[in-house]
């Protein structure tokens, strides 16, 4: 992970919404409270306070709770009809709810102020509270509908519509008693108006300014980028991925690939490519880990190799790419009968587990316990490049085991002292004494008693045991995205004690367990020895599936693999953090001064300009 992450982060802040049933059941019950609340500050003498409770109680339902509820059936139906991106009954009316509450909490304190002073405040606040929640609605609904703003103006007003109009019914067509008085609809009107045009106004600009940078730099829309997420995490669409096309650039990357064939045929298939899997979800490569694995009949292990968020896929087609490479060397390869024992080479934190396979290296890069995450494909290339120097091997697979998680400071990168322990490892590499023939045994648990909110993906955990010259090696691969340091060590010591002589632990850092968690969800945090117990139980069953086997190996090139690219993806990154950074100083500025003129204007300058004027 890197700093893409910083941006996936943000959907920390996305939560997940109450139901319809709740929000409208809310909007009766606060409406209600709110309006008898309102009648006990200045009851009428002529009635009792039961009565007082009951009647202003039916009208803050009606002017509130009935009028916000219309609101977000009629919202839906509009955005809906306005073909943006699909919204939930469930969405509007929760939008209703926080509304009803930002105008209904203005509201009262016009009404308390009012009841102890001598100017009546109640109409202004009502008015006030109304504008405050046009521009929260119209902000709320150009930014995540993806619809244009002109196009967002109707749906925006609606809730205050109805509840101004309720308000007029009520005062001038009914008798149900209220704090509000007479009011001269005309200078309500004029009120209204200029307000609102104030936050239209700040809104335009705001978004208009913090918009600029990313249309200039990648042609795309800020709001529009903010609507597709949105439907990604909350609906599941996949439309993100038709932008990130537009912006996507075409790289050359490789990937490393291991083939087993037993009694029955092709066993087992190793797969390590140098194709990040991410950025998040089901979005691009965001579950590449599992789609690539069930693109293959047999036993198929996705590992991590050296890639950042630079080699995110730009949508999920472009796993048909590395899934035809894969099958066109595996029609190709050549067998062996021949594997070494497992070793290890070690400089500073770096470890590295080696294991030969004929003329083949398969290198385990791990800094565990110290904190290891994604490292940079150009220094993944230069330490397969110094392994075949050094060994001599036709082909080098290098497998980043992603288990130890430390955020963005686990990254390696050039210049890092961690590229140059792993080199000083490399140069401890040493042929193998002898190979000899060897078995495999495989098994999979899906493990679905542990979500993806638990850090664990679709694909569960994988095991697959070698047993060479009577060693018993276990590579266990998590479809996670890290894990928290430490419990690759429980792991091992656990696996120890089943009687495998070595193991090392993967995750596959797939995206799909993080789509809202903040860019970072490591196994190992939830169900912590549920999981343990899935490990073990998985690597018994692979150790019953020993069998004499044949190896392949292979390192092949991907082409024209379409990514988020070196350039675009630093240059997102840097444009979203530069607008959220604007963004915290500037959107409390601008609102702070719509809100303080539309203050003035309702409150101050209108009363001056036009006088209490009554019907």
């Amino acid at each position: 992970m890197g700093n893409s992450d910083r941006i996936m982060g943000l959907s920390k802040y996305i939560v997940s919404l109450p139901g319809s049933t709740f929000s409208v059941a809310s909007m009766v019950f606060l409406s209600f409270v709110l309006g008898a609340a309102v009648s006990i500050l200045e009851p009428s003498t002529e009635y009792s306070v039961l009565y007082n409770i009951m009647y202003g109680g039916a009208a803050g339902f009606l002017i509130f709770g009935f009028s916000s509820i219309m609101s977000g059936a009629v919202t839906q139906q509009m955005i809906n009809a306005l073909e943006g991106r699909h919204m939930k009954l469930k969405q509007s009316m929760f939008l209703s709810l926080i509304s009803m509450l930002f105008v209904g909490f203005i509201y009262f304190i016009g009404s308390l102020i009012s009841s102890v002073t001598l100017y009546k405040f109640v109409i202004d606040a009502l008015i006030y509270g109304c504008v405050i929640i046009f521009a929260i609605r119209l902000l709320v609904l150009w930014g995540t509908s993806n619809i244009s703003f002109f196009k967002s103006l109707p749906a925006a007003a609606t809730q205050p519509t109805l509840i101004l109009s309720m308000v007029v019914l009520i005062v001038f067509l009914t008798s149900i008693t209220t704090n509000i008085g007479d009011f001269s609809i005309i200078a309500v009107l004029i009120k209204i108006v200029i307000a609102s045009l104030i936050f239209v106004v700040a809104i335009y600009s705001f978004v208009v300014i913090v918009e600029s940078p990313m249309k200039r730099n990648l042609g795309v829309g800020g709001l529009e980028l903010l609507s597709l997420f949105l439907a990604h995490v909350t609906e599941g669409s996949n439309s993100l991925e038709g932008l990130f096309e537009d912006m996507g650039e075409s790289i050359e990357t490789i990937i490393g690939i291991m083939a087993f064939k037993g009694k029955n045929g092709l066993k087992a298939i190793f797969l390590s490519p140098s194709v990040h899997p991410g950025p998040i979800g089901n979005i691009g490569g965001g579950n590449m880990p599992t789609q690539l694995a069930n693109k293959f009949e047999p036993f198929t292990m996705v590992f991590h190799g050296p890639s950042t968020h630079d080699f995110n896929p730009v949508s999920t087609k472009e796993i048909s790419k590395i899934e035809k490479v894969v099958r066109d060397s595996l029609e190709s390869m050549e067998y062996s009968n021949k594997a070494s024992k497992f070793t290890r080479v070690q400089s500073g934190n770096a470890k590295i587990g080696v294991q030969y396979f004929d003329n083949n290296l398969v290198l385990l890069a791990t800094m565990a316990p110290e904190g290891f995450d994604d490292m940079d494909f150009g220094i993944g290339l230069a330490l397969i490049n110094l392994a075949k120097a050094k060994t001599g091997a036709d082909n080098v697979i290098l497998v980043e085991c992603h288990n130890a998680f430390k955020g963005e400071g686990g990254r390696i990168l050039p210049g890092n002292k961690e590229v140059f322990e792993l080199m000083d490892a490399l140069e401890k590499l040493q042929l193998p004494e002898k190979q000899t023939n060897f078995k495999v045994g495989c098994a999979y648990n899906p493990m679905d008693d542990v979500s993806k909110d638990d850090g664990v993906g679709e694909s569960g955990v994988k095991v697959m045991v070698l047993e060479v010259d009577n060693q018993k090696t276990g590579y266990i691969l998590l479809d996670s995205n890290n894990m928290i340091i430490g419990f690759r060590e429980i792991i091992l010591k656990h696996l120890k004690d089943l009687g495998l002589d070595e193991a090392e632990i993967f995750t596959s850092d797939t995206h799909f367990v993080n789509a809202l968690s903040g860019g970072h969800n490591p196994v190992g945090t939830k169900k912590h020895d549920m999981i343990l117990e899935h490990i073990i139980k998985c690597t018994e069953n692979a150790m019953k599936d020993l069998e004499d086997v044949t190896v392949a190996c292979d390192v092949s090139r991907i082409k024209d693999l379409k990514t988020l690219g070196p350039t675009h993806a630093t240059e997102l990154v840097t444009t979203i953090s530069s607008i959220v950074a604007v963004s915290k100083i500037f959107a409390p500025l601008i609102f702070i001064i719509a809100l303080l003129f539309a203050f003035i204007w309702i409150f101050y300058w209108a009363l001056k300009l036009t006088g209490p004027i009554h019907l």
